[in-house]
């Protein structure tokens, strides 16, 4: 099965929070109600230079690719 690189996600215990799916490295879930971010991965030190810049991009891709998705449906 291919996965597409992000995937929305909610859930009725947690109303308010948006949840993207970020399934490639590095995979994290943002809660985009406060921001905050869960590894999927387990990370090194040697990791961490590189993932900060590979992370604040996937992070600005998550943001970018929620508003796409929402634009979508204001439009329908």
């Amino acid at each position: 099965m291919t996965l597409p690189k992000f995937i929305l996600g909610d859930h009725s215990d947690h109303p308010n929070a948006i949840y993207v799916i970020h399934t490639e490295f590095p995979r994290f879930i943002i809660n985009l109600e406060n921001d905050e971010l869960e590894w999927l991965e387990d990370f090194d030190q040697q990791d961490e230079k590189e993932l900060k810049s590979e992370a604040e991009n996937a992070v600005q891709q998550a943001t970018s690719f929620y508003d796409s998705e929402v634009a979508k449906y204001k439009n329908e």
